[in-house]
């Protein structure tokens, strides 16, 4: 299939009768720009519009926690309290109104947390097994008990995003935090019905996937998505192979979500963790996307990135290219993608919109993005 820049512009059904108006999302990116109660600030609300209004079919917000254990980022924003509806209700309406759908991605950190940011509690996952990184904490075991309320709470962070007008929520089931962790055989040691086998090491994100679901059929009057994010592969050894994601993956269509979306650095990168240089996110469209829509992303920056990506999967996400330049698609739209910035220019500062907390990190972090005067 040849992709025309005029399929960017055509409109996409989910199984949920939800429609986004073109093939091109926001990805989602922590901003670390939130107030101290954990509410949006206005410098993220006019940064979500200001790119909502570029024309986007549908902007998926910064990682939400669904309990106070569950924050993995400084200032961040929360869905874990009836308190935070109306923040979150604000950050809804300020994309809608940008005209893009609005979708609230939900998480818990996990060990991928600590003290610090937990005032002074400790981190808690699968086990008590710490991950492989720099000062890592080692985290506290969850009881059933913990492991069932925070279940019930990626349910009640659903039925908040639906009261604030929402259109989807997206678990974050990637990046090594507490979903991963579930289903990873480095975090989870368990020998309960909450680990061991590939099959037990599945039940906590397919039974947060369904908790979710029932918050959807008992609130939502309208279409609403429910979408899940994963990352095919791990470093760590032993840790969770492609072979293993692809059987996993197999169970999330099985319970009827909306969508996957990818999470992996290049779109067209191959493993991290064995020489195989096929494309990862081809791997799982061609294993899935017969019965699900993948989400593509990594990487793309430019229109030809994003149309030899939609020859693969029906839909990508942009990350960086959004935080460069909000205007992309809209340039794209008026065949001025030759103008599309590829690079943060200090000099653009005001018109990008950017929280000055996430200016200072993308500015300040060596090799992150492209800095230029």
């Amino acid at each position: 299939m040849t992709i025309t820049t005029q399929f960017l512009f055509e409109p996409f059904t989910f199984t949920s009768g939800l429609t986004v108006k073109n093939r091109i999302l926001m990805a989602p990116m922590t901003t670390s720009s939130s107030d101290s109660s954990g509410d949006v600030t206005k410098e993220e609300l006019i940064y979500y519009k200001r790119r909502a209004e570029s024309g986007l079919g549908a902007v998926i917000t910064a990682c939400a926690h669904v309990e106070p254990l569950g924050v993995g980022f400084p200032s961040p924003f929360g869905a874990d309290s009836d308190d935070r509806i109306d923040s979150l209700t604000r950050l809804a309406t300020a994309i809608r109104e940008g005209g893009a759908k609005a979708i609230l991605q939900i998480y818990h950190a996990g060990r991928m947390s600590n003290e610090d940011l937990l005032k002074g509690n400790k981190p808690v996952s699968a086990s008590a097994v710490a991950a492989l990184r720099p000062n890592a904490a080692t985290p506290r075991e969850m009881n059933s008990e913990e492991i069932e309320a925070t279940i019930e709470a990626f349910g009640e962070a659903t039925r908040r995003a639906i009261e604030a007008g929402f259109d989807g929520v997206e678990i974050h089931g990637a990046n090594t935090y507490l979903l991963q962790q579930f289903f990873s055989p480095h975090s989870n040691r368990r020998t309960d019905k909450w680990g061991g086998d590939i099959v037990s090491r599945m039940n906590f994100p397919l039974a947060v996937i369904e908790s979710i679901q029932q918050a959807v059929n008992k609130y939502a009057d309208q279409p609403f998505v429910v979408g899940y994010r994963v990352s095919p592969e791990e470093r760590e050894e032993p840790g969770i192979t492609l072979d293993e994601t692809l059987a996993f993956l197999t169970a999330i269509v099985d319970q009827g979500v909306d969508y996957i979306h990818v999470s992996v650095g290049r779109f067209f990168g191959g493993s991290i963790r064995e020489e195989d240089s096929r494309s990862r996110v081809e791997i799982i469209q061609q294993h899935i996307g017969s019965r699900v829509p993948v989400i593509g992303v990594g990487g793309l920056q430019t229109l030809d990135h994003v149309k030899e990506a939609l020859e693969v999967t029906p839909l990508v996400s942009l990350g960086h290219a959004l935080i460069m330049d909000p205007d992309w698609l809209s340039k794209v739209q008026k065949s001025r993608d030759e103008e599309i910035f590829q690079a943060i220019y200090l000099s653009k500062k005001q018109q990008l919109a950017i929280p000055e907390n996430l200016w200072n990190m993308v500015t300040n972090a060596p090799g992150w993005f492209r800095v230029e005067e």
